[in-house]
């Protein structure tokens, strides 16, 4: 790349610049990436507007062969735009070239076909027969169509992944869209506006994609009375105020919240094996994952022998230069959130936890060490309280109960793992654990046929999947005298 990157807004099939723009950084570097159109009120009013008459004046809600073909088009121009989208990806979000080659890009853009697939096999009508009331025969059947107009708000931990999770089920069940990207990776979300309008047939409107550094914008999307849906994935406290907010017009609302998931390792685990698996997870995307597991919880007999083989796992981590093939973790998003996680680990430590490894920044850059806590108090802020950074909590339990009594010990329940010899035995303890996901043993449930979200303050309703593409519709009942 070379120059400052300059991306337009797609506004009512039109992309634009704005008044005024804001910078985006390189979070491996600090240096100057690009420059985002800082989107005004005035622009998600536009937006939104576009988006309305979209949906009510045109036939996008009711012709599902221009929804496949246009679903196969944006796939087509993310599979032909995939290295660029890479490069991008790296530099603005800060993720290892090897985690783009997962979840960072290239499953998400299979995301796309999946929705495109499931739209050509979907049934929107559902027979329910016949009944006898009042003297006469009576036919009935369901019809699912588009919910409305949706706004999506993201965060900047997996643009692309979390983009396409929402885009491409909400335009697939025939809503219209208005996509706002993170502060901190607006460019990355741009470039899918730029590819819609370039590459797709997508009508003026369907589509809207704005950028913002400004808390305003975002609260007009969830607010407005002609925004139908709300989706958002983000901190639970701004879930809490989306929630709120919405509640004037009792709009339909999805969230995708924080989590501070627990792996359980049983006494019959192999512990080589689990300890290294939990190290690289904590690291992954250097712990921006709202669904890592972040508490690690061990047999109190083995917890120092667990903490060692964990320690001698973070060494092996690769932490570095995300364009390395080689680097298993890059930075931190921000400075910000560096002193967020450096403060969360020192005050963990100042409540009695034992620092092992770690706990140190790394410049240039917004890199940390991956960190090592052992000892922790369950009840500590360390182990209630998302840190989104690679900060490993190990907590000790007596026996099985007191392991799922921990594990539920928190306000969120987003994903889990357990780890045991008796596999049996490790599904009777995932189907104690309240999370809407679970991985047995290294098992992995992300992909785009599978249900994503969470129990409690994690969340509510569900992405990918069928689930997810049901978010996006209503159900209408009829029902008309039989003969």
């Amino acid at each position: 790349m070379t120059g400052p990157i300059v991306k337009s807004q797609l506004i009512d099939g039109k992309l634009q610049a704005a008044e005024t723009s804001f910078d985006s950084h390189n979070p491996a570097t600090g240096a100057l990436l690009g420059h985002a159109p800082e989107a005004t009120v005035t622009d998600a009013e536009t937006a939104v507007a576009a988006a309305r008459r979209a949906f009510d004046t045109t036939d996008w809600a009711t012709d599902t062969a221009l929804r496949v073909r246009c679903l196969r088009q944006l796939h087509a121009a993310l599979d032909e735009h995939r290295e660029e989208l890479r490069e991008l990806t790296i530099a603005e979000v800060g993720a290892p070239r090897q985690l783009t080659h997962g979840p960072q890009l290239d499953e998400p853009i299979g995301i796309v076909k999946y929705y495109a697939d499931l739209l050509e096999s979907y049934e929107f009508t559902e027979d329910l027969g016949e009944i006898e009331s009042r003297g006469q025969r009576h036919h009935r059947w369901v019809e699912k169509e588009a919910a409305g107009v949706v706004a999506a708000i993201l965060p900047y931990n997996f643009p692309n992944q979390l983009a396409l999770a929402k885009l491409a089920p909400a335009l697939a069940a025939g809503c219209t869209v208005v996509l706002k990207g993170a502060p901190q990776t607006p460019l990355t979300t741009l470039a899918l506006g730029e590819l819609i309008a370039e590459h797709t047939d997508i009508p003026p409107g369907v589509v809207n994609v704005l950028s913002s550094s400004k808390p305003e914008v975002g609260a007009i999307l969830t607010t407005h009375p002609d925004v139908d849906v709300v989706t958002f994935t983000g901190a639970t406290t701004t879930g809490r105020a989306i929630m709120a907010a919405a509640a004037d017009s009792v709009k339909r609302v999805f969230l995708e919240l924080g989590g501070k998931s627990a792996m359980i390792v049983m006494e019959d685990a192999d512990f080589v094996k689990t300890a290294m698996f939990a190290a690289f997870t904590i690291c992954s995307h250097s712990g921006q994952g709202c669904a890592l597991t972040s508490r690690l919880l061990v047999p109190r007999q083995h917890h120092d022998q667990i903490v060692q083989l964990v320690s001698a796992g973070l060494d092996r981590v690769n932490v570095g230069d995300p364009t390395d093939v080689k680097t298993n973790m890059g930075p931190l998003i921000s400075e910000q959130q560096r002193d967020k996680v450096d403060g969360m680990v020192r005050r963990a430590v100042e409540a009695g936890a034992t620092l092992v490894r770690g706990g140190q920044r790394i410049d240039p850059g917004h890199f940390y060490e991956p960190t090592l806590l052992a000892n922790v108090d369950p009840d500590s802020e360390i182990a209630q309280e998302e840190v989104f950074g690679p900060v490993l909590a190990v907590i000790p339990f007596d026996d099985e109960e007191d392991a799922v009594r921990i594990a539920n010990n928190s306000k969120y329940g987003l994903s889990g793992a357990v780890h045991s010899a008796d596999e049996e035995r490790a599904i009777r303890i995932a189907r104690r654990i309240r999370t809407g996901t679970f991985s047995i043993n290294g098992g992995n449930y992300f992909a785009p046929d599978v249900p994503f979200g969470g129990y409690k303050q994690s969340g509510v309703g569900r992405e990918s999947g069928r689930s997810g593409f049901e978010e996006f519709l209503e159900e209408k009942s009829f029902a008309r005298v039989a003969g």
